[in-house]
């Protein structure tokens, strides 16, 4: 057997644009569903839907099928939550709450094996080595897996360069709703000053190297933020999309 290739982490390198959707409904049928739908990515999220190690397990599988990159956000950057998700088979993690390039070091240190990190080794129990099956794979399994540093507040953006610039992390991802609270303006991330902070961060981040990514709220959105450089782009989440259909659904009916 051999290990799979990280092809989001390839299409980043290469400068392609990557569109995506957050998965949080906690369902692997939901998470199929999303994945056959023709995204170039998904991301499992942990750090606002209630998603454990199983669950998101259990969506990986369910995804598998389909060949869509899939991506997980951890609650937070804990090495030991890192590590059980690299050994469930995760290649890419976006990490939020990003400040500081000493973080991002930190976090380029677990999602590596010794002596270029520090994730423990356990291949005999882990489905990303196919349980010992893959030939090679404590050897070679670092080179694809994709971190993604989330910066989300005044101080992330303000180091948005620097952590970009850390080796080891491959994509910075800008988060408006949160940098929106950060700069007093919750719950408008369209917010002029958000906007602008938004794309300076972009602009610095792509200034290094390195991929750019960022969540947008609607389709035209995700053009702007393509024409401003990034590449990693969120269009939305899967719950959202159902809550809106939904809804839209039964108002059209109460209206009839």
């Amino acid at each position: 057997m051999q290990l799979p290739v990280n092809v989001f982490k390839q299409r980043m390198s290469a400068g392609e644009v990557q569109h995506g959707i957050f998965v949080a409904m906690v369902d692997p049928v939901a998470a199929e569903i999303c994945a056959g739908a023709g995204f170039d990515w998904l991301m499992i999220d942990m750090e606002h839907a209630p998603n454990d190690l199983r669950s998101v397990l259990h969506q990986l599988q369910a995804m598998a099928a389909s060949g869509v990159p899939v991506a997980v956000r951890p609650p937070q950057g804990d090495p030991v939550i890192i590590k059980r998700l690299l050994d469930i088979g995760v290649q890419t993690l976006v990490i939020p709450m990003v400040e500081t390039a000493e973080q991002a070091a930190a976090l380029v240190a677990a999602v590596r094996y010794p002596p270029r990190g520090v994730r423990g080794v356990g291949p005999s129990m882990a489905r990303a080595a196919q349980w010992n099956r893959i030939a090679g794979y404590l050897n070679s399994a670092d080179e694809q897996v994709a971190l993604v540093c989330q910066v989300e507040s005044i101080a992330g953006v303000a180091a948005a360069a620097a952590i970009a610039a850390v080796d080891g992390v491959d994509a910075v991802f800008v988060g408006p709703s949160d940098l929106a609270a950060s700069m007093g303006h919750i719950g408008n991330p369209q917010n002029p000053d958000v906007q602008r902070a938004v794309n300076d961060a972009i602009a610095a981040v792509c200034a290094t190297g390195t991929a750019a990514g960022v969540f947008a709220a609607t389709v035209e959105g995700a053009r702007t933020y393509a024409v401003a450089g990034a590449t990693m782009i969120a269009v939305g989440t899967d719950i959202a999309l159902f809550a809106e259909s939904t809804s839209h659904l039964a108002a059209q009916l109460h209206h009839s």
